[in-house]
C-alpha cells in the first residue's frame, strides 16, 4: 500500500484526528471549561477499590454548594459509557462522580457475590463518603442523588433501599428507647434517623425486576424510573413484556411513594407524589432498545428534569438541549486515528534496516474462478456463514462447565471474563473451522490452479516469524501509548457506542491477555489466510474483496441479530431469552470484524505475508475487547 508512496501524510492525518478529537471531547465534557474534570480512585473496603470521574461546575462553591449526582454504569459498562449523564448533568450546574462499577474499567473486583444488593456495585461506598467527607465543600450534602441504568440501576434502587432501612431501623430503635415507653420518636430522633439516609433522589434506568415490596418499603427518598418500551429482556418481568403503563412492577413503585393515593393505571411522563416528602414518583417508557438507551436523548432529558425536580434546581439550559453526541462524534474522530495510525506507522518501522527483511513481494492474486470456483467459493461462504451462527450460542452455553469460577462471578486468574470467554470458545471454533474450509476449497479449486503456501504469503523463516512479532508488539504498544497519551491529556480515550479503546483499566488486565490472546490468534490467523490467499482474485477491485470479507467476516453473527429482533418484532420475545446479553455483546464485535479483512489486507500488501495483520489485530482488538468488559480478577 506505502511502497511507492510516502506513509507520512497518512501518519500525520491519523495523529491530527486523534488531536482533533482529544481537544473536541474535552471541550464538550468540560463545558468550555466550565467544569472540571477530575480523575479519582477511591479505596473501600476489604482492600477494594473505586475509579471514577468527578465532574465540578466552577458555579459549584463552599458559598453555593450544589446537588451531587453519582452515576452507576451498567453490566459491561465503565464509567466512560456514561459521559451523557455527567456531561448534560455537570452544565447544568450539578456535580457528578461517574463510577467504575467493580470488576470493570479501573476499579477492583469485589469479595461479594451481590455486589449489587450489598454495595451497589460500588456505589454505597462512594456516597459514603461523598457524605462525610470535608473535602467535597462544594456539595449540598441534602441533595445528594444517584443514577443507574441496566444493571446500574439495580444498584442504585438495592443502594437507595439499603440507606432508607437503615434509616427504618434507627427510627424502630429510637421509638424502643423513647422515654414514654418506646411509642413517640422526637423531631431529633426523626432527624438523627434520616441523617443515615444519604441518598435524596434516584433514578432507575433500564432495570424493573427489583421494583419489589420489599426492596421498595425501605426506600426514602424521590424515585423516577424509565424502561425501554422495546426491552428485550422484558421476557422476565410479571407480565413478559415491556409496557408498564398496567404492570405490577410500576404500579408497586408509583404505590410506594403515596400510601393514602394508590393508582389502578399509571399514567406514564407524570409525576406523581410531593417531592418535599420524597413521596416523587415518575414513570417513563422511552420506545427504544435496552442497549440504545444510555444513547437516547430522551432518556437522557428524563433524567435531567427529574433531578432539577427531585433538587428544586433552576437550570436557564432546557432538558432537551444536548452537547454529548458531540463528545461521541470527536471520540469517534480519534478511534478512527488511532485505527488509521496502525499502517502507516508500520510502512515506517518496516523501512528501518531492522525490519526490511519483512518485506517480500505480494504475490499474484488467484486467476478469476471459474463457474465451477464460483460455485464451490459461495457454497464455502454459506456454509462458513451459517457455521458462524449456529456455534454461537452453543458456546455461550458452554461457558458455564468450562469456566465455571468466571460463570458463577468468583474471582478467578483462570480466564475470568464470563462474558468474553463465549466470545473465546465461538472464535477458536470458528477459526479451527476456517483453517479446515480453506483446504477443502484450496484441496478442491485451489490446487488445481496452481495455489501453493508461497502464493499464500505462507512461507517464512524463523528469525522473520520472530521480527514480524517484535514488529507487531512495537506497532500495537505504540497504539495504546498515543491512547494513554490522549488520555492523560484530554481525560478521554476512543470510543463510539459500543467500540473502544479504554485507558483505563488495571494492569494485571495485561496478565490476563496473555491467557485470550493466543487462543484468539487462532481466529485473528485464519482470518488472514482466508482473505489473502483464498479472497483475491485477478480483475476483481480491492474495494469489493474487502466488503465480500468483511460480509464473510460478519455475516454469521448478523444472522443472530437478525433472528434475535425478527423473533422479538413478531412475538414480543426475543428468540434466545437467557443469553440476550450475549447476543447484544455483539454489537460491539460486528463492527470489528467487519474492519479484521481490511487490516489484514493492509498488511499483506506491505509485507506481503499473511502474518503481521493478525499479529498486530489481535493485540490490538483483543486487549480493545478485554478492557472493556466485566472481569473478575482477585484482589
Amino acid at each position: 500500500m506505502f511502497k511507492d508512496r510516502s506513509p507520512v501524510p497518512l501518519l500525520l492525518l491519523s495523529l491530527a484526528l486523534i488531536l482533533t478529537g482529544g481537544l473536541g471531547a474535552q471541550r464538550v465534557q468540560t463545558d468550555g471549561g466550565r467544569v472540571r474534570v477530575l480523575g479519582l480512585r477511591l479505596p473501600t473496603e476489604d482492600g477494594q477499590w473505586i475509579t471514577a470521574d468527578l465532574f465540578r461546575p466552577l458555579s459549584a462553591t463552599e458559598d453555593k454548594p450544589a446537588p451531587l449526582v453519582v452515576v452507576c454504569p451498567g453490566f459491561e459498562r465503565s464509567k466512560e459509557t456514561m459521559a451523557a449523564f455527567s456531561i448534560e448533568l455537570a452544565r447544568r450546574g450539578f456535580v457528578v462522580i461517574t463510577t467504575d462499577p467493580y470488576s470493570q474499567g479501573a476499579s477492583s473486583s469485589s469479595r461479594q457475590r451481590q455486589s449489587a444488593t450489598l454495595e451497589g456495585y460500588g456505589l454505597v461506598p462512594v456516597v459514603e463518603y461523598a457524605y462525610g467527607t470535608p473535602n467535597l465543600n462544594y456539595i449540598d450534602k441534602k441533595k445528594i442523588g444517584a443514577v443507574g441504568y441496566s444493571a446500574g440501576g439495580n444498584g442504585v434502587l438495592q443502594s437507595v433501599s439499603r440507606f432508607g432501612g437503615r434509616q427504618a431501623r434507627a427510627l424502630k430503635q429510637a421509638k424502643a428507647e423513647g422515654s414514654d415507653g418506646g411509642e413517640v420518636v422526637t423531631d431529633a430522633e426523626r432527624a438523627s434517623a434520616r441523617a443515615e439516609n444519604k441518598i435524596a433522589a434516584a433514578f432507575i434506568g433500564g432495570y424493573v425486576l427489583t421494583l419489589t415490596e420489599k426492596v421498595l418499603s425501605t426506600v426514602d427518598a424521590n424515585l423516577g424510573v424509565d424502561y425501554a418500551y422495546f426491552d428485550e429482556g422484558a421476557y422476565r418481568n410479571e407480565q413478559g413484556h415491556a409496557r408498564l403503563a398496567r404492570a405490577p412492577e410500576a404500579l408497586r413503585f408509583v404505590n410506594s411513594g403515596d400510601s393514602a393515593s394508590q393508582v389502578s393505571e399509571v399514567e406514564i411522563d407524570r409525576v406523581y407524589g410531593d417531592v418535599a416528602k420524597k413521596s416523587m414518583r415518575v414513570v417513563h417508557n422511552t420506545r427504544n432498545l435496552h442497549p440504545l438507551m444510555p444513547y437516547d436523548p430522551r432518556h437522557i432529558g428524563n433524567t435531567v428534569t427529574f433531578f432539577e425536580t427531585a433538587f428544586g434546581w433552576k437550570s436557564a439550559i432546557p432538558a432537551a438541549s444536548q452537547v454529548w453526541p458531540w463528545r461521541e462524534f470527536f471520540t469517534l474522530l480519534a478511534l478512527v486515528g488511532g485505527l488509521l495510525f496502525i499502517v502507516p506507522f508500520a510502512a515506517l518501522l518496516l523501512r528501518l534496516p531492522v525490519f526490511q527483511s519483512l518485506v517480500q513481494p505480494v504475490p499474484a492474486a488467484l486467476p478469476a474462478p471459474d463457474r465451477r470456483g464460483r460455485a464451490v467459493y459461495w457454497s464455502l461462504f454459506a456454509f462458513s456463514a451459517l457455521v458462524a451462527c449456529a456455534l454461537f450460542i452453543p458456546m455461550a452455553r458452554a461457558t458455564a462447565d468450562i469456566f465455571p469460577e468466571a460463570s458463577g462471578r468468583n474471582l478467578t486468574w483462570f480466564f475470568p471474563q464470563r462474558i468474553n470467554n463465549a466470545i473465546l470458545l465461538w472464535a477458536v471454533a470458528n477459526g479451527l473451522i476456517g483453517f479446515a474450509v480453506f483446504f477443502l476449497n484450496h484441496a478442491l479449486v485451489g490446487r488445481k490452479r496452481g495455489a501453493t503456501s508461497a502464493t499464500w504469503g505462507a512461507n517464512i523463516g524463523w528469525s522473520d516469524l520472530a521480527k514480524t512479532a517484535a514488529l507487531a508488539f512495537t506497532i500495537a504498544g505504540s497504539f495504546y501509548l498515543l491512547l494513554f497519551a490522549s488520555y492523560g491529556l484530554f481525560h478521554s480515550d476512543f470510543r463510539f457506542t459500543f467500540v473502544s479503546a479504554a485507558a483505563s483499566f488495571p494492569p494485571k488486565m495485561l496478565l490476563v491477555a496473555l491467557e485470550y490472546i493466543p487462543l484468539f490468534f487462532i481466529f485473528y490467523l485464519a482470518n488472514s489466510l482466508r482473505v489473502n490467499a483464498g479472497g483475491r482474485f485477478e480483475g476483481q477491485p480491492e474495494w469489493v474483496s474487502l466488503i465480500i470479507n468483511g460480509a464473510a467476516n460478519s455475516t454469521g453473527l448478523v444472522l443472530l441479530l437478525v433472528i434475535q429482533y425478527a423473533s422479538f418484532a413478531l412475538t414480543g420475545t426475543v428468540y434466545w431469552t437467557e443469553e440476550w446479553l450475549y447476543i447484544n455483546l455483539l454489537l460491539g464485535v460486528i463492527p470489528m470484524m467487519i474492519l479484521l479483512p481490511l487490516f489484514n489486507r493492509w498488511f499483506f500488501r506491505l509485507t506481503g505475508r499473511i502474518y503481521l495483520g493478525p499479529m498486530v489485530t489481535c493485540l490490538v482488538f483483543v486487549l480493545m475487547m478485554l478492557t472493556s468488559n466485566v472481569c473478575y480478577i482477585p484482589l
